[in-house]
């Protein structure tokens, strides 16, 4: 039988560990549940519709520990983010399959119930008064086979490929290209030059093919309206969303995950009672890693002086993982007591954003939460 450890000797286990090392934990919410990371494992905890509470959990390659290079600074924000994505992957992939199972077997119990009140007429009688026996149609079950399995899986690849590629056109192309059209609609940079008979085509083309400022003071301004014109596209989109019903109930399990991370933080027992009275907001959270995204962005952005948009939008491209890999430092650093003011303030919008990003979650959603980070600190090594 697998050995059982009290939230009190956890507790003690991982404060002698933590002498040794920053026992660091976050974590996500998914549909349904949380996911929780500890820095050498994480777990994840979904509620099914019964009440009860599934789990799944896994030791993390450590490959700071094997790679030493991959724990310098910069670098390890850009590795961290590469790992957090895939377990994000992963938390989400399962608790599709849990909601999913769930509402299948309510599919299931629907068609069963209705099945087995269904009375059929004799055939050739005209006696309406003469029944069968009530009886259960069962009908064959379905079989997923490999061609279904592999375009399901294919059409995971496309959804993140389709992700991607809308976060690019979004907060990338977007922003560059409307902040092109407002400077010369302004008469900030120069107007192209164009023909007498020029079309929509070639007319669109112009004011977007080319970016004419005259003045590294200018490019200033510029990035400096871009990195505006991407928070509102941002901040628009997490308020829009914050208007579904799934997703609001996502929100209250990423406010479930926050209080509960505060509550190990500051050394409480891992109680629903005492996470309830926790922040919602968390300096280390992805909302607030996102904003400074978008701080660290428009100063990296300033010192890039192309004329032709598709040089800034490559460049953009390829110099996101630098711009996460800074970011990630800073929130590292933000998080900490004895981080500066300057720090603390860039990740204030954050903070902010977390009050739609985040709600106050019940009970149950505490009970989830703290299960997951449970289940992550028995998979953390063990000191004598």
């Amino acid at each position: 039988m697998k050995k059982r450890f009290s939230p009190k000797m956890l507790r003690f286990i991982h404060t002698i560990f933590a002498m040794e090392r920053d026992l660091i934990v976050g974590g996500q919410a998914v549909m349904e549940g949380v996911m929780m990371r500890t820095p050498s494992a994480y777990a994840i905890a979904c509620r099914r519709a019964d009440g009860s509470i599934v789990t799944t959990a896994e030791k993390l390659p450590k490959w700071s520990d094997k790679y030493k290079w991959m724990n310098t600074p910069v670098i390890r924000g850009g590795a961290t983010l590469i790992q957090s994505m895939a377990l994000g992957v992963k938390a989400l992939n399962f608790s599709a399959k849990i909601y999913e199972d769930d509402l299948n077997a309510a599919e299931a119990a629907a068609k069963e119930k209705a099945t087995d009140t269904q009375l059929a007429f004799v055939e050739g009688t005209t006696d309406e008064d003469f029944l069968k026996a009530p009886v259960k149609v069962i009908m064959p079950e379905k079989t997923e086979g490999k061609a279904k399995k592999a375009g399901q899986s294919a059409g995971a690849v496309g959804s993140i490929i389709f992700a991607l590629g809308f976060n690019i056109l979004l907060f990338i192309v977007a922003p560059l290209v409307l902040t092109n059209v407002l400077f010369i609609g302004l008469g900030w940079a120069g107007a192209p030059a164009l023909a007498a008979d020029a079309g929509w085509f070639e007319t669109i083309k112009a004011y977007v093919w080319k970016i004419q400022l005259d003045s590294f003071g200018s490019w200033v301004s510029f990035n400096l309206i871009d990195g505006v014109i991407r928070m509102i596209f941002f901040i628009i989109m997490i308020f829009s969303m914050s208007y579904l019903k799934d997703i609001r109930r996502v929100f209250e399990y990423h406010g479930a995950e926050h209080k509960t991370v505060f509550t190990w933080e500051k050394g409480l027992d891992l109680t629903p009672a005492n996470a309830t009275t926790q922040s919602r907001q968390h300096p280390r959270c992805g909302t607030s890693f996102l904003m400074v995204v978008m701080l660290v962005a428009i100063v990296l952005f300033s010192v890039i002086n192309f004329e032709a948009t598709w040089m800034n939008l490559v460049v953009r491209i390829a110099l996101m993982p630098l711009v996460a890999g800074l970011s990630y430092e800073v929130i590292r650093y933000a998080a900490k007591k004895e981080s500066s003011a300057i720090f603390k303030l860039m990740t204030k919008p954050g903070l902010w954003l977390q009050n739609i990003t985040t709600q106050e979650p019940d009970e149950q959603q505490l009970e989830v939460a703290i299960k997951a980070l449970d289940e992550s600190l028995k998979l953390e090594p063990q000191t004598a």
